[in-house]
């Protein structure tokens, strides 16, 4: 174990986000709203360098008792590295876009960055996290500060209900983890991860069985997988676009990664008695995910359920229970952050004539003419997230695929195959909507100018290009950091 210097060392960029978070929010105080596009710089700024202190420990494929923190609360290795790069990613990206979206409704506040800084700080413990307390910490502080995030425009009635169904259900959530963790530390006398996989060796408690059923319960509504997912429709339509943007990828990113820590690291030792759990949420969440999506009409409520079916995809890889089912997973969750990003950074740019957002699928009509190049970047993204080779979205299945049917579960494959046929339906409507249907007249063309435009024109023109046919030049890199990653979980565990 490291001292309480190398500890805090290790603990740098959550030191970096703490300071200037507290700083940032002291400034809100004092400088009000009129300062909220320079706090929104110096969120970025401070993410950026998070993320060149965590890029080495990736780089380098960092493993091993010098990685712990405090006596086993805290490990920042190489898989930890990969999902805050993620994180931190996803938090640029939704920091970048919001100026422009709040602006237009007078509602852009100081606080906006600030929170987004700390829902990444909890984040980044989360996926550190290496004993229940340490979880559960990580766990509260990005919920608290989503839960104020999806409902940040006050006056608007979908986004206080958003706010509040969230809360509701995410305080349950919080609730059934606890009562998961109470029985868990109470059948293996410890909290830690590496203890209580330890303690689990061998037979089964029953006692120790339901704790890891809730613990896992728990989670899946982290994750929003069936049957815990009927928040999330109503959060992301109900949210700010932006806020959509980051809750569609760095609370995905940490919560699945929290997922595979606390499967395979906790409860690594008793694969059986989890793995079934994995199999029937993973099958539902594709199958609910994909039927739930055909009747939408919102499209921030398609790509919620979008998201859904996604997650059991993802959950494949974890069902193989393997290094190369974890390393298959990050893969994916990389170029899922890609896709997300690049789609709600379409529908914020969709403005009718009267400025006003464009939501209802069926008003993107005739999209192609009036603005293709809109209209192109949404078909990337409707093709890349069915699968449709040669998008790069067909990769993260591919490799999820392909880590499941090396580990025997070829019937999974398969079924998770002919699934994935269904989604496809409903992402082939938008493209149809929007190349063949005749215009709507609601899209305007619009001239976009001034650095907000230009700043969404350049976030979705590296998320288009990272999830196009090029994306496959990264694959050699992103697969050898991805199985740097899975490597370490898998000594952690």
């Amino acid at each position: 174990m490291t001292d309480f210097s190398q500890s805090l060392a290790l603990i740098a960029a959550e030191e970096l986000l703490t300071v200037v978070g507290l700083v940032l929010l002291l400034c809100a105080a004092w400088m009000g709203d009129k300062a909220s596009r320079l706090i929104s710089i110096v969120a970025v700024a401070a993410l950026v360098a998070c993320a060149f202190i965590a890029a080495p420990a990736l780089c380098g494929g960092l493993m091993g008792p010098e990685r712990v923190a405090f006596s086993g609360q805290y490990t920042a290795d190489a898989f930890s590295a990969f999902a805050k790069l993620l994180i931190y990613a996803s938090g640029i990206a939704s920091l970048i876009v919001a100026p422009r979206f709040f602006g237009r409704v007078g509602a852009m506040r100081a606080e906006y960055p600030i929170l987004v800084l700390f829902a990444v700080l909890g984040m980044n413990m989360m996926v550190s996290a290496t004993d229940f307390l340490s979880l559960y910490i990580g766990l509260e502080l990005n919920s608290l500060a989503a839960y104020v995030l999806a409902s940040f425009l006050r006056t608007d009635e979908r986004s206080a209900e958003a706010g509040l169904k969230y809360f509701v259900l995410g305080a349950l959530a919080s609730g059934i983890i606890l009562f998961g963790m109470s029985l868990t530390y109470g059948f293996t006398g410890s909290t830690n991860f590496a203890a209580v996989a330890l303690a689990m060796d061998g037979t089964l408690a029953t006692g120790a069985l339901v704790g890891l059923i809730f613990v896992l319960a728990g989670l899946a509504f982290k994750i929003s997988a069936v049957p815990f997912h009927m928040w999330t429709p109503d959060v992301y339509e109900g949210a700010p676009t932006p806020v959509t943007t980051f809750f569609a990828t760095a609370p995905k990113v940490a919560a699945l990664a929290l997922t595979m820590r606390v499967a395979l690291g906790a409860f690594g030792t008793q694969v059986d008695a989890w793995q079934q759990i994995v199999i029937f949420v993973s099958l539902a969440s594709i199958v609910v995910g994909a039927l739930g999506a055909i009747g939408q009409s919102n499209i921030k409520r398609l790509l919620a359920y979008s998201s859904i079916n996604n997650v059991g995809f993802l959950l494949i890889g974890l069902a193989a229970a393997t290094q190369e089912g974890a390393s298959a997973m990050l893969v994916y969750l990389a170029i899922y952050v890609a896709m997300s990003v690049a789609g709600f950074v379409v529908v914020l740019m969709l403005r009718d004539a009267e400025g006003r957002p464009v939501e209802a699928i069926a008003d993107m009509a005739g999209l192609s003419r009036t603005r293709p190049a809109l209209a192109w970047a949404l078909a990337a993204v409707m093709f890349s997230l069915a699968g449709i080779p040669p998008l790069f979205g067909f990769w993260g299945k591919f490799v999820v695929f392909q880590a499941a049917v090396n580990a025997d579960l070829v019937a999974l494959a398969a079924i998770g195959i002919a699934a994935s046929v269904i989604g496809a339906f409903y992402y082939l409507k938008v493209v149809k909507i929007v190349f063949f249907d005749e215009p709507a007249n609601v899209v305007a063309e619009g001239s976009e100018s001034g650095v907000d435009a230009l700043a969404h024109k350049v976030v979705l023109l590296i998320a288009s290009l990272f999830i196009s046919p090029l994306g496959y030049l990264l694959t050699p890199w992103l697969g050898d950091l991805a199985d740097k990653a899975a490597a370490a979980l898998y000594f952690v565990g």
